[in-house]
């Protein structure tokens, strides 16, 4: 991945909530609490295993944790944490000529380059405009408009305020937990994070619901297919990275080679529901999937990079 040393960040793309009320002080779920099927849970099986890796933990909006999160059952939460973007515009700010070691920085360019693409892909591949959703970074706990979340759900975007919510202390369980390790693994997973808020844009994660709601007992299928659509997604945004810009014009990054693209194809195999069963209890059981194979996952984003079309990443069908 190869940033362009001269492109200004935008860090309003971003509320940064790590050491604020809400942000940075643990608030474990109680002991009743359980995983939400199909919403934002992933494998119940070894919940701390799947929980801390949050990638898992995410049903709807999430990868594998990175998914949606729709409802974080029994939890509360508010929307009124306050964030401090003090010291990320330090970090980030052009002037800093080691802001790209940064994972808050280098995730940021990422944000700032998904959307921008997105600014223009939606209307002209889907008729609608976009609307920009903002990244929180917290570290410990946090409060969404889904619910109180743990760090150990992992990166996940809540579709009932449209924040995308990332412990960058994530990144580190997958690259040494999960290996896969490398910055386009962190463009993967937030890719797949916006494509949810694309899904919710366009009225596909809602529709899904409701179908979930209609035929309960393909709820977990239909999770899949969601969550194989946001790696599809975040494959169409690897193709287009490089064409996308900052503000004045400015590329953001200068070149996307194929071990990025293996890097991103590692870690979608790394969220797979048949890897993450195997490691937790030795066994693979297809009916309990929520977001789909590791090949399944590879296939799509390979699809969405290959393609570059956001239009041939029909996951559904006649599912929805």
């Amino acid at each position: 991945m190869e940033f362009n040393k001269d492109a200004d960040l935008d860090t309003s793309q971003v509320e940064d909530m790590r050491g604020t009320r809400g942000g940075g002080r643990p608030r474990l779920p109680g002991p009743g609490f359980k995983l939400p099927a199909g919403k934002g849970g992933l494998l119940v099986v070894a919940v701390v295993l799947v929980c801390l890796l949050g990638f898992l933990c995410l049903g709807q909006g999430g990868l594998g944790g990175l998914g949606s999160l729709g409802s974080l059952g029994g939890l509360t939460g508010s929307d009124t944490e306050t964030a401090d973007n003090t010291q990320l515009d330090q970090a980030c700010s052009r002037e800093n000529a080691n802001r790209f070691d940064n994972p808050a920085c280098v995730n940021l360019a990422f944000i700032n380059s998904i959307q921008a693409y997105w600014q223009r892909g939606l209307p002209e591949n889907f008729g609608r405009p976009y609307q920009t959703a903002t990244t929180r970074y917290f570290s410990g706990a946090v409060s969404t408009g889904c619910g109180a979340a743990d760090s150990g759900v992992g990166p996940f975007y809540c579709p009932a305020d449209n924040h995308v919510y990332i412990d960058l202390s994530f990144y580190d369980e997958l690259a040494n937990r999960f290996g896969a390790p490398g910055q386009f693994a962190q463009a993967y997973v937030t890719a797949h994070e916006y494509g949810h808020h694309v899904q919710t844009l366009l009225g596909t994660e809602a529709q899904m619901r409701r179908q979930q709601q209609r035929d309960p007992g393909n709820a977990n299928a239909l999770s899949v297919l969601l969550e194989l659509q946001a790696d599809c997604y975040a494959g169409v945004w690897a193709n287009k990275a490089t064409q996308t810009t900052d503000a004045g014009g400015q590329p953001l990054f200068t070149g996307v080679t194929e071990q990025d693209i293996q890097q991103a194809l590692t870690a979608a195999a790394a969220v797979g529901d048949d890897t993450i069963q195997r490691q937790s209890t030795g066994r693979v059981n297809e009916q309990a999937f929520t977001h789909g194979s590791a090949q399944e996952r590879q296939q799509w984003f390979d699809h969405g990079y290959r393609t570059g079309d956001p239009k041939r990443c029909d996951t559904f069908g006649n599912a929805l």
